[in-house]
């Protein structure tokens, strides 16, 4: 064990030592720490947004106080309006039995977040690990040092280490953290990295949830209208600039509207954002290695002929900025042998595949890894039906994109590439517990035990039969 495992595993044991120490906690305890993070958001919202813009280089100040600040903040004052509730015991079997499941917390939990949202992952998980009465460790993304920096120093002045912890370092600290003998691990990122946790992870049986995005398909029915359609499709897609899990990834067009929802597209973004590289509600690209990965997608777009569509209202030159911004990209009828079509994009390039029949766009679908969201625009009840009941993804928005991600009455998570396991609202505190079976024996007849009697035997006969 090195040194930055072992100093890992010190607060780790310092956590378990205190939760078996203290036993299960009370559902006002779980509150006072919910308070405590709450105080935090509202306190800290100003360095929060100063954070993340300075690790972007620019991002929509409204957007972090909106997704990084609001967000969060809604999901812990649900949670603890609720949790009381979730914490009763569930009545189970018959009125001969008296059974049932309580839901104990697990001990300690592993969370390692994302840079694109880092405060809406990780206080979002640690509202379910509270609630469910576990101690908490927080592993922040190295890309974004200012933000994990302030997350550590604000976890630091509400908690001891022994509560929550947050581990801040590079690739070799997260590592070292998803090595480590947690009780659960949560993990959202890429799924080439997903696999990484998995592996750390089952050296010491730990369970995880994974959230690995993937490419989220949105597909326009003919009977969708163009206009509302472009508003919302476009409108998800730029927020983040589109580095969002949930970000509708290519677009499956019904092949003679694909010219007329471009032309629309055009000037519904116009409207949007009729200026780009110094609209302050226009996010950079993170850094100068997601830039060029991006920029790497069109090189290899335009060297094959892809009709590439440069989303820019006011023509402007970003040859030379001072950060990373990226003007939304549409990409008509790419070859799906590009990158494009195989990465997940995380970024505001937006392909456009056109279809003949539904059927088509479902078994294009379907071909292809399961994704984190599915996205169906149109008003048409039977062909909704049909896209509901023929694919399979993490979760679906009818007639806008990213929103069911926002839903804290719904579970949130992936399926197959796109990940494992779900959280938010109930769903997230009963994936941080064990559902722990009770069983209280009520005097009735136990014919598994010798010695077998005649009743008995005659009793088990009249009881097989169909």
């Amino acid at each position: 064990m090195n040194s930055v495992e072992h100093s890992i595993r010190q607060i780790l044991d310092r956590q378990r030592a205190a939760f078996l120490a203290e036993g299960l906690p009370s559902a006002q305890r779980r509150i006072e720490w919910i308070d405590r993070v709450i105080g935090l958001l509202v306190d800290n919202q100003q360095a929060i947004i100063d954070a993340m813009s300075a690790d972007f280089g620019h991002r929509s100040p409204d957007f972090s106080r909106l997704v990084d600040v609001l967000g969060p903040l809604m999901v812990l004052k649900q949670t603890k309006a609720q949790l009381a509730g979730w914490m009763q015991p569930e009545k189970r079997g018959s009125e001969r039995e008296d059974a049932w499941v309580q839901y104990q917390p697990l001990g300690v939990i592993g969370i390692v977040t994302p840079w694109n949202g880092p405060f809406a992952v990780a206080f979002a998980c640690l509202a379910g690990a509270l609630a469910a009465g576990n101690r908490v460790m927080i592993k922040p993304s190295e890309f974004t040092p200012q933000t994990s920096e302030l997350m550590a120093k604000m976890i630091r002045s509400a908690f001891s280490e022994d509560e929550v912890a947050v581990i801040t370092g590079g690739a070799d600290v997260g590592q070292a953290f998803c090595g480590q003998p947690f009780d659960h691990l949560m993990f959202t990122g890429a799924s080439s990295v997903g696999k990484q946790v998995m592996r750390a992870a089952a050296e010491n049986l730990v369970p995880v949830t994974l959230e690995l995005g993937g490419k989220s398909p949105c597909i326009l029915s003919r009977s969708a209208d163009l206009k509302t359609a472009a508003i919302r499709i476009l409108g998800g897609k730029a927020m983040n600039a589109g580095q969002v899990c949930l970000a509708p990834d290519y677009l499956l067009v019904p092949e003679e509207r694909v010219g007329e929802f471009v032309e629309i597209a055009r000037a519904v973004f116009a409207r949007l954002y009729p200026t780009l590289k110094d609209n302050p509600d226009y996010t950079s690209v993170v850094n100068a290695r997601h830039y060029q990965r991006l920029q790497g997608y069109l090189d290899e777009a335009r060297a094959v002929g892809t009709e590439i569509v440069e989303l820019n209202p006011a023509s402007e030159d970003f040859s030379e900025q001072p950060h990373h911004k990226l003007p939304l990209t549409l990409l008509i009828d790419p070859q799906d042998s590009l990158k494009v079509m195989q990465d997940e994009i995380f970024g505001p390039l937006l392909p456009i595949k056109p279809y003949r029949e539904i059927a088509d766009a479902v078994a294009f679908i379907n071909a292809r890894p399961r994704p984190l969201g599915l996205y169906w625009f149109g008003d048409d009840a039977q062909e909704e039906q049909y896209l509901l009941s023929r694919t399979c993804s993490g979760g679906v928005t009818i007639n806008d994109v990213v929103r069911h991600g926002g839903a804290e009455c719904l579970p949130f998570g992936g399926v197959g590439n796109s990940g494992m396991g779900a959280y938010h609202g109930i769903d997230g505190f009963r994936a941080l517990s064990h559902a722990r079976a009770v069983l209280r024996e009520g005097g009735s007849p136990d014919l598994s035990r010798a010695p077998h009697v005649e009743q008995a035997r005659q009793l088990v006969a009249s009881l097989i039969k169909r």
